[in-house]
């Protein structure tokens, strides 16, 4: 009698969390459609520099429904950056993309802000020190997309390859990092 009350509660948990996962996935993929391939210098832009500007480490724009955004945002935390996370709109959230100068193809679901320098999605704490160590002369770096074990996207065992790209202004694409398990 007890397993058969625990039933619904546990197709419940399974139901709300297949939701999640296809939301977060969805408005991903939403969004690949709407950031505008801008190759402009968006750091650059004054308004935009006042809007990202923050007495905290890193600054953090993600909306409110994306569980894996506050999940890197942990992981950035337990690594010793002191963050600041906002909650933004979608289109909000795009926009900012592209006045950042962030291509299309480099999207993901948040984008982060620090010493000047664009960081975009899941990227690991250790390449956001690599970047602010040696000062390259670059617009950002980007995980694309949200592969799996990547961080805030940990799921079990499972790690998908992925890169770290550094990108420019001017549309150089460049691998700053690659995480390709055996």
């Amino acid at each position: 009698m007890t397993i058969g009350r625990r039933m619904p509660a546990l197709r419940m948990v399974l139901a709300a969390t297949g939701v999640f996962f296809l939301a977060a996935a969805g408005g991903w993929w939403l969004m690949q459609g709407t950031v505008a391939t801008s190759h402009a210098a968006g750091i650059q832009d004054g308004a935009l520099a006042e809007q990202v500007a923050t007495d905290r480490d890193i600054k953090v724009f993600k909306t409110a429904t994306c569980g894996c955004c506050g999940d890197w945002v942990d992981h950035l935390e337990a690594s010793g950056f002191s963050v600041e996370a906002v909650d933004v709109s979608q289109s909000e959230l795009n926009g900012l993309k592209e006045r950042a100068g962030l291509a299309r193809e480099l999207a993901s679901c948040h984008t982060a802000f620090i010493d000047g320098y664009v960081i975009e999605g899941h990227v690991p704490a250790d390449d956001i020190r690599e970047l602010l160590e040696t000062a390259p002369a670059v617009t950002g770096i980007s995980v694309p997309g949200m592969p799996v074990g990547s961080p805030g996207m940990e799921m079990g065992d499972r790690l998908d390859p992925y890169d770290v790209v550094s990108f420019t202004a001017d549309g150089e694409v460049s691998v700053f990092t690659r995480y390709h398990p055996e």
